[in-house]
C-alpha cells in the first residue's frame, strides 16, 4: 500500500505544487494555468507512483486527485466540469479512483482544519468562492464516472469519530474486494 497526495508525491510534482499553491508571487496565477499545472503534476505522480503500484496489484491511497480540479477549476472558477475533465483525461490516462471518500463539513470547520503554518493560496480565498468549491465537489460526486464510487462522510467531530464513520461507510466496499 502506498500513500500519496496531489499535487505532489514526486520531486517534480512537489516542485509544481510549490509553484501552483504558493503565495510568493506578486501576480495572480490565471485559473487556466492552474488547470494545466495541476494536470502536469498529476501526470508525473500517476506515472511514477500510482501506475507502478496498481500494475502490480497494490493499493494507493491519495489525498486528493483530479476531482479537486473538477470541483475548483471546473465548477467554482466556471470552466465547466467536462472541459476540465477532458484536459485531465490525458494526465490521468484512464486511472479513475475505485473509491472516493468525500469528507463533508461546514465551511468554517473546513477552514479551521485545513489551515497550516506554511499557508497556501487557498487560505486567502473569499468565503463566497470556497462555498462554490464545496458545491462543486457535491456536483462532481454526481458525475457518471463516480457512480457507486463516491462515499460522503460527515467529517465533524473528533478525528476518531470521523475515522469510525469512514470505516463504517467503506466496509461494504472492502467486503466486495474480499469476494
Amino acid at each position: 500500500m502506498v500513500y500519496t497526495r496531489e499535487p505532489g508525491g514526486t520531486e517534480i510534482a512537489e516542485s509544481i505544487r510549490q509553484v501552483v499553491q504558493g503565495t510568493k508571487y506578486k501576480e495572480e496565477m490565471e485559473p487556466i494555468v492552474d488547470i494545466y499545472l495541476y494536470a502536469a503534476a498529476r501526470a508525473q505522480s500517476l506515472r511514477k507512483i500510482v501506475a507502478p503500484v496498481l500494475n502490480t496489484g497494490g493499493i494507493v491511497i491519495s489525498d486528493r486527485s483530479f476531482i479537486s480540479s473538477l470541483a475548483i477549476n471546473g465548477y467554482a472558477h466556471g470552466f465547466g466540469i467536462e472541459p476540465v475533465l477532458q484536459i485531465n483525461k490525458h494526465a490521468i490516462k484512464g486511472f479513475v479512483p475505485d473509491l472516493v471518500i468525500y469528507l463533508d463539513m461546514p465551511l468554517t470547520y473546513s477552514i479551521k482544519r485545513t489551515s497550516d503554518a506554511n499557508g497556501d493560496k487557498f487560505e486567502g480565498m473569499e468565503i463566497k468562492f470556497l462555498r462554490k468549491a464545496i458545491k462543486g465537489y457535491n456536483e462532481v460526486g454526481k458525475h457518471k464516472i463516480f457512480r457507486n464510487k463516491w462515499i460522503k462522510v460527515k467529517a465533524t467531530g473528533t478525528k476518531e469519530e470521523v475515522h469510525t464513520r469512514i470505516l463504517r461507510k467503506i466496509k461494504p466496499f472492502l467486503a466486495k474486494l474480499g469476494s
